[in-house]
């Protein structure tokens, strides 16, 4: 066991380990990751103070700092933090303290310690051999290979909040208009700073006149320059909002792009339906333990649905189809209370539209997402108050969402507004929803599927802005 009191030098450009203990600076590089993810580092100094100023460029060029005119020989450790380190809005200074405990473990060193700054403190393990195949054994004989790695530098800007960058998406829906707000730390963690909806229900008319209609464009560019406003009090670096359903298939949206891009500044992008449902797929694998058999993760929204077929982290196959819960509920009036034959008649015609699905083997894993389902999902809770963490891998099975359809066929929209779980905009379209996955479930053979709180969003987040890292072991 032992303690010790070290200063980081940490780098915004560089996450080599340079560090002060003892007197002594010590700095080691990254030199090679292996195909495994298995770094190797190298002791490139261990130098008592004061630093020459051949040393001092050394320690600048390790950080990835321009090395300004060094007017002085050499440099103690207090002139080496206020005169370059202080100055620089690239490097930062961490006091840290370590309080460490050996041990060996299949034949590696092991370290487990307790590292604490001003701002916070967190347990690491490191374990080193030079022997990789001896690491990767000792890290799963430790029951640690599910967790991320990551090297000490990076985890301590994480820590202190160094290097920390805001970005926002927005996705555009035939129903609501999602907002999404994340922080990336220097250790490729998220971490969520603001996620809502608000429904706008831009699709409104969109199946009786083949056009977005005035008064939707007008609410829903409203709430978009409102979550952009909203998005640049939160100092993000920037913003990406995409379009899908309603604007796939309305001759007018180029009036509502412009009109986005008039009051909020953005540019929305309009993709695809195969492309929605990839993303969607991108999202679902950074949340949900998947395993490597057949999966199928479909999104159903207000104007489409997208379906993804894969094995594991392989996508098979993916397509979008016009199915949606606004265009059916306004087909058969299905925001009200509906008798059972007007019901059956939209669910015959569900089955219509999803005859993709026919003869398909059942999935061994089925996901789904959007707002309908966690509504479903919040509903089976009565969740009062949304709560992501509830809903994210909740099992809505067959009989649930039997259960929901009988109890919105039953109501009224503002009898419907009083179940607790149920957002009240969605009072009208959450019925056709409903009848949406429980055919899905129907035609994949499958009596439940498990609901995914991370959706576009998300997958959009990480490919715009940066995936999640893993960082290695030694």
């Amino acid at each position: 066991m032992g303690e010790s009191d070290e200063v980081y030098l940490l780098s915004l450009e560089s996450d080599a380990s340079v560090k002060v203990r003892d007197g002594l600076m010590d700095v080691k590089h990254l030199e090679r990751v292996n195909d495994d993810g298995l770094e190797q580092w190298k002791p490139v100094m261990k130098a008592a103070f004061p630093l020459s100023a051949a040393d001092v460029g050394a320690v600048m060029d390790s950080l990835a700092t321009a090395v300004p005119p060094l007017p002085r020989d050499a440099y103690t450790l207090d002139q080496l933090l206020d005169e370059l380190v202080g100055t620089s809005q690239g490097l930062l200074a961490v006091e840290v303290h370590k309080r460490r405990e050996h041990y060996t473990v299949g034949g590696c060193k092991a370290e487990l310690s307790q590292v604490r700054t001003n701002r916070g403190a967190r347990r690491t393990i490191a374990v080193e051999s030079e022997d990789p195949a001896g690491v990767i054994a000792a890290v799963r004989e430790l029951g640690l290979e599910s967790r991320r790695n990551v090297n000490l530098p990076r985890g301590l800007k994480a820590l202190v909040g160094f290097g920390a960058r805001r970005y926002a998406v927005i996705d555009v829906g035939t129903n609501s208009v999602k907002f999404h707000v994340a922080e990336r730390s220097a250790d490729g963690e998220w971490q969520t700073i603001v996620d809502r909806s608000e429904v706008t229900r831009l699709g409104e008319g969109l199946d009786e006149t083949a056009r977005l209609n005035e008064e939707p464009i007008e609410r829903t560019v409203a709430a978009i320059a409102a979550m952009a406003d909203e998005a640049r009090k939160n100092e993000v670096e920037a913003i990406a909002a995409v379009g899908t359903a309603a604007l796939r298939i309305a001759p007018n949206r180029s009036a509502f792009v412009d009109a986005v891009r008039e009051r909020a500044g953005l540019d929305v992008e309009v993709i695809s339906g195969e492309e929605e449902g990839r993303l969607a797929y991108v999202a679902v694998k950074s949340g949900v333990g998947l395993g490597q058999g057949s999966l199928v993760v479909f999104d159903t929204g207000g104007g489409s649905s997208q379906f993804t077929f894969g094995h594991g982290d392989r996508v098979d196959e993916r397509f979008s189809l016009n199915v949606g819960a606004v265009r059916f509920t306004e087909r058969y009036g299905l925001g009200e209370v509906v008798p059972e034959d007007r019901l059956a008649s939209a669910l015959d015609a569900i089955a219509a539209d999803l005859t993709r699905l026919d003869g398909r083997p059942t999935p061994d894993v089925l996901v789904g997402l959007g707002g309908g389902i966690t509504n479903l999902a919040a509903v089976k809770h009565g969740l009062a108050t949304y709560d992501p963490d509830v809903v994210q891998g909740t099992v809505l099975d067959r009989a649930e969402v039997d259960r929901q359809i009988e109890l919105y066929r039953t109501r009224t929209a503002e009898q419907r507004r009083e179940i607790v779980g149920l957002q009240p905009k969605r009072a009208e379209v959450i019925l056709a929803g409903a009848c949406i996955v429980g055919t899905v479930l129907a035609k994949l053979g499958r009596e439940s599927l498990t609901v995914s709180d991370r959706g576009l969003r998300h997958g959009l987040l990480m490919e715009r802005f940066g995936s999640f890292e893993m960082a290695s072991r030694s």
